[in-house]
């Protein structure tokens, strides 16, 4: 049963939650939002919002419509739209996305391509050594 667009996704009352001190072992698919606060070893994929608490963690690739993440991932992330990383928010691998937002703090260790799908325009984002972003 779904709705025109991704409005049965996206609705608030449709809300998956990992809680802290829950262990998820295995790859997650779901189609509607995600909040997890605590720890998924495997891979995460959403159609719509993935939220990553600041006690989240997650040891595996993240596939979604969009992220805000304050807690730790280790792998591939990729977005079709917007990627919040927060002043908590720790990342370790590759990311694609659509829109990148960082607020100081953020630490990202890796690669960033930015991907506008409608323009098929790409540009890539790279962390200096003194921890700015460079287009």
């Amino acid at each position: 049963m779904r709705k025109k667009g991704n409005e049965l996704a996206s609705n608030p009352d449709r809300l998956n939650v990992i809680v802290e001190g829950s262990k998820v072992m295995g790859d997650m698919i779901t189609e509607s939002n995600l909040r997890i606060d605590g720890e998924v070893i495997g891979n995460v994929s959403s159609a719509a919002k993935v939220v990553v608490g600041k006690t989240g963690i997650i040891k595996g690739n993240l596939t979604c419509a969009e992220a805000d993440v304050e807690g730790k991932i280790e792998g591939v992330i990729k977005t079709d739209a917007l990627l919040i990383l927060r002043s908590s928010a720790n990342i370790e691998g590759e990311i694609t996305t659509g829109k990148f937002q960082v607020e100081e703090g953020a630490e990202f260790s890796g690669t960033c391509t930015m991907s506008n799908f409608s323009n098929q325009k790409n540009s890539s984002v790279a962390v200096s050594d003194s921890g700015d972003l460079v287009y």
